[in-house]
């Protein structure tokens, strides 16, 4: 069987609590880009997604040849800006973001040096992918089901509420993890993990 993040690591990758809850997250490693704007009209976004699926995908397929299969992880991101009511009034064109996928442990930067080669003669992309360690620790994280759009109210509950009754602060960036394609899911059924690194 394939190595599958959404089962190996449940409690990130299908949590189901509805309401803020604490969790330590192990060290995990990714593929990475970088950029700002709005990821529903920037043209750098969709080029930066295509390209971490361009990598994903053929470092997937010289594991599966060395009998390594795993399954490809959802799309991942990490969300800042200036001001932190960017994000409560969904102001997209101030946002920056690194994007992510997920990456087996067995998997090292050599792949992604590897990757880089075949993606650049194969699909003529040459882009700024790279392999990043994240260790995030303990964090606040909830399910959201619905549009990201409308985040707005259980991020209000974080910032507003949760971390104050536990006596936490922010320690990191803003992460999520797209469990749905929305291209193929309705707005209302999309099911986003949101986590908050805290200290």
């Amino acid at each position: 069987m394939p190595y599958d993040l959404k089962k190996e690591l449940k409690e990130l990758y299908a949590p189901k609590n509805r309401d803020w809850a604490l969790l330590d997250v192990p060290e995990q490693q990714f593929l990475a880009i970088d950029g700002r704007g709005n990821p529903n009209t920037a043209e750098s976004y969709q080029k930066a997604v295509e390209a971490l699926y361009a990598f994903a995908y053929t470092i997937k397929m010289a594991a599966k040849q060395r009998r390594e299969d795993f399954v490809v992880g959802p799309l991942e991101g990490l969300w800042w800006a200036e001001d932190y009511a960017a994000f409560t009034v969904r102001a997209k064109d101030s946002w920056q973001w690194t994007m992510l996928i997920a990456q087996p442990p067995w998997i090292g930067e050599d792949a992604v040096e590897e990757a880089r080669e075949t993606v650049r003669r194969k699909k003529k992309l040459d882009a700024p992918v790279r392999f990043e360690k994240l260790h995030e620790g303990r964090c606040a994280q909830v399910l959201h089901i619905g549009s990201y759009d409308d985040e707005g109210p259980i991020l209000a509950r974080l910032h507003d509420g949760f971390l104050a009754e536990h006596g936490l602060k922010e320690a990191g960036l803003h992460h999520e993890v797209y469990l749905g394609d929305p291209r193929r899911t309705e707005p209302a059924k999309l099911k986003t993990v949101l986590r908050q690194p805290v200290g």
